[in-house]
């Protein structure tokens, strides 16, 4: 049975197999032990404590116990794990000045009550040495990579910020590429990523609260805001939500989004992942709460809205007409791809007469010799195209791009020939494939690329009611769906007028003086007509031309930019 000595508020354990009979009847874990002694505190025995870390993290042989004396005269322990640590900083700014006392302290006597001052504000060569009396947190700090020191007679451990991991350099976004705007991206380091945050955002209104989640892995996570623009409600909601999940692993950030979300039965996404920090900073600046989690290069916005996924950052970075242009391009690839397969599908089984003449006669002849029905080969191609996009998805870029092109190029001519499809079906295909690349979000494609599946099946047994019952059933669960208590259509259901100049086309940035007020913002303000003097951009130099046309008094163009302003 388990031996158990208290002294000094500490248990010490020696990990042994309950036997009942001879048979084992318990067993209990490591991290069980700690969590029964969460309130225990560390005993000012280093003896006991030795005990009780080694029974712990014992059996791990990367766990190091390093025993010293603190001065020549103080007996002490360190714990730390040799993979988590910098061997450097511990032997350097840590060891050294703890064995040898430094050259300011020679004439001073250190008693025993002062040592831990001493230690901290004197000696150690380390800004982030703390002291704390509690045995699970003291635990814990090993596990982050932390180092610790127990010394003899005093009833407090030290712990002191050693945590060296290897991390993949800042680079360009894989998931969201642009051709304008800025190239960096997140990593899995959460502290590496709300650095890029504070970079765009030197303000003290951005904030950041962080919480841990996951038994076993403690996955830190931050809740990240900006303090007069958000609101309030919604940031109290998603710590409510978040505070609530009680899993044992959290590996990425999309753990957390399927326990937020409200409607986790929607095909569609109600939360908003980014891997660029530019990106996420233009939802802070709109309002919204950023989630980030330490081991995913991915930050979770809300709320959201629909409009938002087809929204890219190079639409503001680029002049507001080729961006408008751009996004109507992108909308349109986006509902072609929802409904074209399925238009098809109903055109050719029920409503042949919709199409010109000559078109349904090539169409006709294409299919002649095709033994199944339009929407039994449209069914099929489709899934082959998605076992194609899979595959290639799956495989090493080098290798996975020669598929693409054998899948597109040899399997639909083979199929073509060998009368298993028509040739018109595989360039409906192939387009309505075209057309989901466009959307830049990855989830909202996905949601498309689902709902194409059901609409095709309408369509081929209720022809063009079919297609138009599918897209009202869609429309009604987007007008349905809810984001953290936004509506999913917002801007257009509920009409907003400063959130509808930036849904169907980009508008000027100076035509967009207000946020969109269905976040709830505190402050909506996003530009001051007053101050902002490149509203008046059109003026600058007219008046100069109009006065030395008339005859009047003409500027000298050498004088000052500051005169020729004023």
């Amino acid at each position: 049975m388990d031996k158990v000595k208290k002294g000094g508020g500490t248990v010490v354990l020696f990990f042994k197999q309950k036997k009942k009979n001879g048979q084992i009847i318990s067993k209990k874990t490591p991290s069980s032990i700690v969590e029964e002694h969460s309130k225990n505190k560390i005993s000012s025995s280093l003896d006991e404590t030795v005990h009780f870390m080694k029974g712990i993290l014992g059996d791990s042989n990367d766990f190091v116990i390093k025993h010293f004396k603190v001065f020549g005269q103080f007996r002490a322990v360190m714990f730390y794990f040799s993979d988590l640590t910098d061997q450097t900083v511990i032997n350097n700014d840590i060891l050294k000045p703890l064995m040898y006392i430094p050259n300011h302290l020679l004439q001073r006597k250190i008693v025993l009550n002062d040592l831990k001052d001493v230690i901290i504000n004197e000696t150690l060569y380390h800004s982030q040495a703390k002291l704390n009396d509690c045995l699970n947190r003291l635990v814990d700090f090993v596990l982050r990579g932390e180092t610790v020191i127990a010394i003899e007679g005093i009833a407090e451990g030290i712990h002191i910020g050693t945590r060296k991991l290897e991390k993949r350099a800042v680079n360009q976004p894989e998931t969201e590429q642009a051709i304008m705007g800025p190239r960096e991206g997140f990593i899995e380091n959460i502290a590496t990523n709300l650095a890029l945050l504070r970079y765009r955002l030197p303000t003290p209104d951005f904030c950041v609260k962080k919480m841990e989640i996951g038994r076993l892995t403690k996955s830190k996570v931050a809740i990240c805001y900006i303090k007069g623009i958000a609101d309030n409600k919604v940031i109290n909601e998603v710590e409510k939500r978040l505070s609530e999940i009680d899993i044992d692993v959290i590996m990425d950030a999309g753990y957390l989004e399927q326990f937020i979300e409200d409607n986790p039965f929607s095909p569609f996404p109600q939360v908003h992942s980014t891997e660029r920090p530019d990106k996420a900073v233009a939802n802070l600046a709109e309002g919204r709460v950023a989630i980030l989690v330490d081991g995913s290069p991915f930050a979770l916005m809300v709320p959201v809205v629909f409009s938002q996924f087809y929204q890219t950052v190079e639409d503001y970075s680029t002049r507001f007409l080729m961006g408008s242009f751009v996004r109507l391009s992108r909308m349109l690839a986006l509902v072609f791809s929802l409904v074209f397969p399925s238009l098809y599908v109903s055109f050719i089984s029920f409503n042949p007469e919709l199409l010109p003449t000559e078109f349904a006669v090539a169409v006709a002849g294409g299919r002649a010799g095709i033994p199944f029905p339009a929407v039994v080969e449209v069914l099929v191609i489709e899934v082959a195209m998605e076992v194609l996009r899979e595959a290639t998805v799956r495989l090493p870029k080098q290798v996975g791009g020669a598929l693409s092109i054998v899948g597109v190029l040899v399997i639909g001519e083979a199929a073509v020939n060998a009368g298993l499809a028509s040739p018109i079906t595989v360039v409906v295909i192939a387009l309505t494939t075209i057309g989901s690349f466009a959307t830049p979000a990855y989830v909202a494609a996905f949601a498309l690329r689902m709902l194409r599946f059901p609409i095709i099946i309408l369509a081929g047994i209720f022809g063009l009611y079919g297609v138009v019952i599918g897209i009202i059933f869609i429309f009604n669960h987007m007008l349905s769906l809810k984001s953290f208590g936004v509506p999913y259509m917002a801007p257009v259901s509920p009409e907003n007028y400063q959130g509808m100049k930036d849904v169907v086309i980009r508008s000027p940035l100076w035509w967009m003086p207000k946020r969109p007020t269905f976040l709830h913002q505190e402050n909506v303000a996003r530009l001051r007509e007053e101050r902002n003097k490149a509203l008046e951009h059109n003026k600058v130099g007219n008046d100069q031309r109009e006065e030395g046309t008339s005859g009047g008094p003409k500027r000298n163009h050498n004088s000052s930019s500051s005169d020729n302003l004023n």
